[in-house]
């Protein structure tokens, strides 16, 4: 059958459309303006973003929502360059997502035209494939790899150059089907094995993470969870993967650890990590499971074969997709649980006694309790909420503080990326209007993608985003203050007025300054943003001192003076 001829950039869309790609998230450039104007009566929603790192987060943010790889377009040169910290996290974070960038002609390749990059060098490291078009009649060829390679085995991020002239190239071809992600699975055999080594246990604790988990794997795990009565723990910033408030959660092993759930993990005589890499946040800094040869009988699941064995050789390794182990664990014939049965209510107890308010701001002299702010943001929002946050220790009150409410309801950077807040709020709210998103955002952190603000107005995206001013960029004075005490040098932030900003964007804008004050705040943007679909900013202005919920910068200096002194 003869195929109707069509330009490269409408060959693209075309195929974009068999995979069932039904947004992207791009800053247009003059260097694929064939695809935009293919995009125009395509069906596909093309979100305008204000900068290529906002895109590049905001297309993360969709392929962890979805399962389904994240797509963005950016113009050559700096807008590549700008859309890599959201290839980095795609990356680390184990997420779907296909980067497509507008390229130098062909004519004019290798001449170091205007703005030309080699991507293949560039991104080379940070991405699960990186391939240039040449051309058109091998575009579907093309897309279906970068699909089946962005969502088999451990999902991650493919880049794709296109040069111009290319997508402006007539050619007659067929499309390809639809891709079909391919995942190993487990086999009885090695379950069997598993099944072994937890009868034989005495003190087991099961750890989720890592990327490609969907709802129908997080409700198998907690089968095998419940029907064998362990303590089930979360990795760093996977706090997600099961309810919060389920009887068998014990807590997330990330970045300001419990210390007695860091006790737990130490004593272990059985991991079952489902996901994660088992990376420096999760283990803190490869302390409470040491590498290589960790003191605990190990069982990993992991969806790479390439990760297994690569920095933990564990007793027992699985390449398995997560909805594949776990729908062969929740089938497994329970063990007898008599030995640790009553460890998960000892467990739970210890979280509960975590989460209450901390000594920091149990004396109430602190204008503004962040841990009542976070009491407040669970009593005023539905149980499947998504909170998003980027890096920073502002983020801590929400990771310690929030019960989560299951399978998606946390967005943020494994990959310690400051500026994904705003733009994974947003996208969130596009991606799923009906639901409550609430922003977490350092002030600094706030300001490196705050512009996405704009994007929120012009789509109506009723996210509400909680900016917390305490003039600093606080994470690193916090290590400052331990290894330099005294000695502030590059930490200080001179702000802007965030509610003001905010208002002339075109979004509700807010300040709250004491505890008192946060409610009825909270009230006011939750209300704006369901009945007039649009964004609202919540400021908190308050004591920059307050650095953690167990720790302040002054107590911090004085200790690491103390130290030095008495060297």
């Amino acid at each position: 059958m003869t195929q109707p001829s069509r330009s490269g950039g409408q060959i693209l869309v075309d195929a974009l459309k068999v995979h069932g790609v039904d947004t992207a998230f791009g800053v247009p450039g003059e260097s694929y303006l064939d695809v935009l104007d293919a995009l125009h009566d395509s069906g596909i929603r093309f979100i305008i973003n204000r900068q290529e790192g906002g895109a590049a987060f905001m297309a993360d943010a969709y392929g962890k929502l979805t399962g389904q790889p994240g797509i963005c377009f950016v113009t050559r040169g700096p807008g590549a360059t700008n859309a890599s910290i959201g290839v980095h996290t795609a990356f680390q974070d184990s997420t779907p997502m296909i980067l497509f960038i507008g390229q130098v002609g062909g004519d004019f390749m290798d001449r170091e035209a205007f703005q030309e990059v080699d991507y293949r060098r560039m991104f080379g490291q940070m991405a699960k494939w990186v391939a240039q078009i040449d051309r058109a009649e091998r575009i579907p060829e093309y897309l279906a790899r970068a699909f089946q390679v962005a969502t088999s085995g451990r999902p991650g991020p493919v880049v794709l150059a296109l040069p111009e002239d290319m997508l402006i190239t007539q050619a007659s071809v067929a499309d390809t089907r639809r891709y079909q992600p391919v995942q190993a699975s487990p086999s009885r055999a090695q379950i069997g094995q598993l099944r072994e080594m937890l009868a034989e246990a005495q003190r087991p604790l099961l750890l989720l993470g890592g990327g490609g988990w969907n709802a129908q794997a997080c409700a198998d795990i907690q089968r095998f969870a419940e029907a064998n009565a362990l303590p089930v723990s979360c990795a760093f910033r996977f706090q997600d993967l099961l309810d919060n408030s389920h009887p068998n959660y014990v807590g997330d092993v990330g970045i300001g650890i419990n210390p007695k759930l860091a006790a737990r993990v130490k004593n272990a005589d059985l991991i079952i990590a489902i996901g994660p890499r088992l990376g420096e946040m999760t283990t803190s800094g490869y302390s409470i499971i040491t590498s290589p040869v960790p003191a605990q009988r190990l069982v990993h699941f992991h969806a790479s074969a390439e990760e297994l064995g690569s920095v933990y050789q564990a007793e027992l390794m699985i390449a398995s997709g997560m909805p594949q182990a776990a729908a062969m664990l929740a089938d497994m014939e329970p063990v007898d649980s008599s030995a640790w049965q009553g460890s998960v209510a000892e467990a739970r107890a210890e979280l509960a006694a975590w989460q209450e308010k901390p000594p920091i701001f149990q004396d109430g002299k602190a204008p503004l309790d962040l841990w009542q702010v976070v009491q407040d943001i669970r009593a005023q929002t539905p149980a499947d909420t998504i909170i998003t946050n980027g890096a920073g220790n502002y983020a801590t009150w929400a990771h310690r503080f929030h019960t989560y409410g299951g399978m998606r309801t946390q967005l943020a950077p494994t990959s310690g990326a400051m500026g994904y807040g705003v733009p994974s709020g947003v996208a969130a709210k596009i991606v799923a209007p009906q639901r409550t998103v609430i922003t977490f955002a350092g002030d600094g952190e706030y300001m490196m993608n705050g512009q996405e603000l704009a994007t929120a107005v012009q789509y109506r995206a009723g996210v509400v985003i909680i900016v917390f001013n305490n003039q600093m960029f606080g994470t690193i004075r916090m290590h400052q203050e331990r290894e330099y005490p005294g000695r502030v040098s590059g930490t200080t932030l001179h702000n802007p007025d965030f509610a003001a900003m905010a208002q002339a964007y075109g979004a509700r804008g807010e300040v709250v300054n004491t505890t008192a004050e946060f409610a009825p705040a909270l009230q006011r943007a939750l209300a704006h943003a369901r009945e007039q679909q649009l964004p609202a900013l919540i400021e908190l202005r308050y004591d920059g001192n307050l650095i953690t919920p167990g720790a302040t910068l002054e107590t911090i200096s004085k200790n690491a003076l103390a130290a030095k002194a008495a060297k």
